[in-house]
């Protein structure tokens, strides 16, 4: 598996678990963001990832 689809991978399981995390729970409450916050860097390292693919043909 590369790289690229292991994150793919990751991204599903911490969305998931932003969504299982927010039952009951108000955006800020802090659970909430730093599940989000995880996802967001696993979001910020696959954009990375596209960027540099793209660059490099």
């Amino acid at each position: 598996m590369s790289e690229i689809d292991e994150l793919i991978k990751r991204i599903e399981e911490l969305r998931w678990n932003v969504i299982k995390t927010k039952e009951g729970r108000a955006y800020t409450d802090p659970a909430v963001v730093a599940a989000s916050q995880e996802l967001d860097n696993v979001l910020d390292r696959y954009q990375e990832m596209l960027m540099k693919k793209a660059e490099n043909g």
